[in-house]
Formats: C-alpha cells, sequence, structure tokens
C-alpha cells in the first residue's frame, strides 16, 4: 500500500492577494489625497502671506506720508503683480469725526484657481486735528 502524503504549500492564494492589493491601492491613494492637499494649502498659505505684505506696506505708506497727504493725493487702490495671480488692493477711508481720528480699511483680493480669496485689516490712525470754523456774533 501506497500512501501518497499531499502537503500543503505555504503561500498566498488568489483571494488573499486581491484583497491585499485592494488596500494597498487604497493606501496609495489616500496618500495621494494628502500630499495634494497639503501642496494646495502651502499655495494658499503664499497667497495670504503675500497678501498681508501688501497690507502691511499699504499701511505703512500711509502712515509715512501722514492719512491727511494720503487722502489728497487720492491714490486708494492698485494692483500687486509680483504674486502669480496678481491681487488688487483697496484702501478705504473714513473720517470718525473726533480728534481728526481716521477708520483705515485695507483689502486684498486675488483669485485662487476659481475663488475669490480676499484678506482684510482695519486700523485707526490720528491726522490732523480738523476744526470748525464758528463765525462769532457780534451784538
Amino acid at each position: 500500500m501506497t500512501s501518497v502524503c499531499r502537503t500543503r504549500q505555504a503561500g498566498f492564494n488568489l483571494v488573499e492577494t486581491m484583497v491585499a492589493s485592494v488596500i494597498l491601492s487604497g493606501a496609495v491613494l489616500a496618500l495621494g489625497a494628502i500630499s495634494s492637499n497639503a501642496v494646495r494649502d502651502v499655495s494658499l498659505n503664499r497667497h495670504y502671506e503675500v497678501a498681508a505684505s501688501v497690507i502691511e506696506r499699504q499701511l505703512s505708506l500711509i502712515d509715512g506720508a501722514g492719512i491727511d497727504q494720503f487722502i489728497e493725493l487720492g491714490q486708494t487702490e492698485g494692483v500687486y503683480e509680483d504674486m502669480e495671480p496678481a491681487c488688487h488692493w483697496q484702501v478705504e477711508t473714513e473720517y470718525w469725526g473726533i480728534d481728526g481720528l481716521y477708520l483705515v480699511t485695507v483689502t486684498v483680493t486675488w483669485l485662487e484657481g476659481k475663488r475669490p480669496r480676499q484678506l482684510t485689516a482695519q486700523t485707526m490712525l490720528n491726522g490732523t486735528a480738523a476744526t470748525i470754523a464758528v463765525p462769532l456774533e457780534v451784538q
């Protein structure tokens, strides 16, 4: 009597291999998505940093020249082309009627892909005190 002894070979069958491939593919896709989002976020952060520097530059110019001279010049908007895509800045001033106090709002806008982005900063600056001439009544 001859006995045939079958030994089971160690290894993976087709189903186990397919499941492992699906898990590996999912992990690779997840890492790719995370990397893509990280690159997009770094680019967006860079644009916000540039916008903040544009705001800081405009406020420094206004503060250096004086708010009264800035208002007289009338340069309240422009385009900063060193950023890709170029950004548009706008300065709005509002006199508060109190001791030459002005509310200054600087807004920088740009397109991030097809989506508009905006960064705004507000500060109060002291200009020349506004004086109101009141005629004296002579009796």
